[in-house]
């Protein structure tokens, strides 16, 4: 049998192009891959047959959606996860569980390599060549546009030439990636930042100028997983989709931001995750009624760090399997409800409760039955500023 790569396959242009690119320049036989974690759009049974009409020997199509959101997304959630405190990993967080799929349908076929789409300027790149690397190091990563300049012009033409089934409609100026978590878009005017977004980039969420009423929502929590809504019991991914529609109707999680990339440049992007920033704020509200004072602290470095590692392609590092044990062990008592409130753009939590928390409304209250002992207070105080008082004395003596 011939040497095969398997290829990341999203039916576009570029992937389309590479199947019949890749096997011109590796004389690979070339099975095109398709994972779905939720990006919508066309049906996947036409992007299979799109890819055996391209050249591909074989197109497999998976669908990941439920494991993308119970393997990737509840542990994003768990962290809170937020790169320079404001994305929430839309595309990182979906290049591990492709990554996986890549690897494990090279060992299944007998592959000797995988490929995938990325240029040379992006985070991607590494993302899944870190990945396949970490998961099945025996395989070598290919990347088209990257390693065998396959640029887009290159590709119209060949699409042409070789009557691809491939539509060119009028090219949209922009890049967008998107999944259940969210969606992200740049390039074209985006990419002067002092340009701002419009209201046309926008899919997952509606204007929140709309002036629409404010919507209500309960989400239940178990060891740190959204288990219901509004008394509901629902899947992960079911839980996701949900505020996906009922935040995205308020325009919650539109985010622009310039971002530090991987590779060294500043990028400027525009992400809308309605589902994600609402459920990320919910999360950290409970926790605030469920997790002891010096461990959120802690956790919340933590986070920071967690997020970094998913955001440059460590998925499967060491560091990132520990960084999950310490954070699962977090979540142990955060079960309980958050009620928030949507509305122009916002989701705010309004209310707070768990049969784990450690409010204690009896120590809290100023009114009568309050049982915090304030005789205490002052000789706390007196050791807690003990050695400031000392430092400050030996400055006065220095001058």
């Amino acid at each position: 049998m011939s040497e095969r790569v398997v290829l990341a396959y999203s039916g576009g242009l570029d992937t389309s192009v590479g199947i019949g690119w890749l096997k011109d320049a590796t004389g690979k036989e070339v099975v095109a891959l398709a994972v779905d974690v939720g990006q919508g759009g066309e049906n996947m049974d036409d992007i299979r047959q799109r890819a055996l009409d391209c050249g591909a020997v074989e197109s497999i199509v998976i669908d990941a959606k439920d494991e993308f959101a119970d393997d990737f997304l509840m542990p994003a959630l768990k962290a809170n996860a937020l790169y320079q405190k404001r994305y929430p990993l839309v595309s990182a967080l979906s290049r591990p569980v492709i990554s996986r799929h890549l690897a494990l349908t090279a060992k299944a076929l007998g592959a000797d390599s995988v490929a995938h789409g990325c240029t040379g300027k992006g985070n991607d790149q590494v993302r899944f060549e870190a990945a396949v690397a970490a998961l099945a190091p025996e395989l070598t990563s290919i990347a088209p546009v990257r390693d065998l300049a396959l640029t887009r012009d290159k590709a119209i033409i060949y699409a042409e030439e070789h009557n691809l089934p491939i539509r060119q409609s009028a090219a949209s100026p922009y890049s967008i990636d998107k999944n259940v978590w969210g969606r992200a878009v740049e390039t074209g005017f985006l990419e002067d930042p002092w340009n701002a977004p419009i209201e046309e980039l926008y899919e997952y969420t509606s204007d929140p100028e709309a002036g629409l009423g404010a919507d209500e929502v309960i989400i239940t929590f178990e060891a740190g997983i959204p288990v219901a809504i509004d008394g509901v019991s629902m899947s992960a991914l079911a839980v996701v989709q949900h505020m996906n529609a009922l935040a995205g109707k308020h325009g919650v999680g539109r985010i622009d931001i310039v971002e530090d990339r991987l590779v060294g440049i500043k990028s400027r992007e525009v992400y809308e995750a309605p589902g994600a920033m609402a459920l990320i704020a919910a999360h950290e509200e409970l926790e605030s009624l469920t997790v002891e004072r010096d461990l959120g602290r802690y956790k919340r470095g933590v986070e920071a760090e967690w997020s970094n590692l998913v955001y440059d392609g460590l998925w499967y590092s060491g560091l990132k399997r520990s960084l999950d044990a310490f954070i699962d062990d977090t979540q142990r008592y955060v079960s309980g409800e958050i009620r928030m409130t949507l509305h122009g753009g916002r989701a705010v939590p309004t209310g707070r409760k768990s049969e784990q928390s450690l409010y204690d409304f009896s120590l809290a209250t100023y009114d009568t039955g309050d049982t915090f002992d304030q005789s205490l207070a002052k000789g706390f105080i007196d050791l807690w500023s003990l050695p400031s008082k000392i430092s400050a004395r030996r400055d006065a003596k220095q001058g």
